[in-house]
């Protein structure tokens, strides 16, 4: 199926942000990406392409601090972030030849924790999360950049539970169908991070897990890259053709693997 690449702009507090909207031609399912810090939409137009020939909205975009934004970076907060988050999330679900009802949220490292707040913000049929991150929600006030300060990679080899954390609170009232992947060698996300999303997904319709073995956190190598690209498609295919063929999504099906050893991470 051929797609359409849209350059848009996209209005948050008095500020703008530039997106990608990537089209088919028919009315279908949208999907939003959320890229991680330090990163930007750049990393997930392919992907986007791929998913958009299945027959879905696909929209990217650069949050506050990234890309053009970049002089915001040692500013800018997750509560700005995540406003862009609901923008970009608005944007799309505002498109004519999106189903409101049907809207997948793909997030990154830190887009992986915003992708899982505005779960309980805005309705999310699916969600994917990578290497998703986790951060304290008393130092919400704080800029991202700052965070790593205090205590950030001890507080992510503990155990947290929703009760404890608003990404966490998120995904146990998520009802929707999940992916979860993880890298075997990260040193930003370690296992027990991991362990605290799937744990608090145990309510959700559907839950698939994989390890991407021997990648890093940033997928630095191409195989890590293509490896996470198969992933993502095959689980797209699966959810929003299944759900258009049968008018549901998929049944339960839950995947899970032993923790790979790993030394303790570095802060980040």
């Amino acid at each position: 199926m051929a797609t359409r690449d849209d350059r848009i702009d996209i209005s948050v507090d008095d500020q703008r942000i530039c997106g990608t909207l990537v089209t088919p031609a028919t009315v279908v399912p949208g999907v939003l990406f959320l890229h991680g810090w330090g990163g930007s939409q750049e990393q997930y137009l392919t992907r986007a392409r791929e998913i958009a020939a299945l027959g879905c909205v696909c929209l990217t975009a650069d949050l506050r601090g990234h890309a053009g934004t970049e002089a915001q970076k040692e500013t800018v907060t997750r509560e700005e972030n995540l406003r862009d988050a609901l923008a970009v999330y608005d944007t799309l679900v505002s498109h004519p030849a999106v189903d409101k009802q049907a809207i997948a949220v793909v997030g990154s490292s830190y887009g992986g924790y915003l992708a899982a707040i505005l779960s309980s913000l805005r309705p999310v049929r699916w969600l994917a999360l990578r290497v998703p991150a986790l951060y304290r929600d008393e130092d919400w006030p704080l800029p991202k950049q700052q965070l790593k300060k205090y205590g950030l990679a001890d507080y992510r080899q503990g155990r947290v539970t929703p009760a404890q954390n608003r990404a966490l609170a998120a995904c146990a009232a998520f009802r929707g169908d999940v992916l979860v992947v993880e890298s075997e060698h990260d040193d930003i996300i370690p296992h027990p991070v991991i362990e605290n999303y799937l744990a608090a997904l145990k309510g959700a319709h559907s839950l698939t897990y994989r390890v991407i073995e021997g990648a890093d956190h940033g997928l630095s190598e191409e195989a890590w890259q293509q490896a996470y690209t198969s992933l993502l498609v095959t689980w797209a295919t699966e959810m929003v053709l299944g759900a258009r063929e049968e008018g549901a999504a998929p049944g339960v099906h839950t995947h899970l693997r032993p923790a790979p050893r790993r030394e303790p991470p570095t802060a980040a």
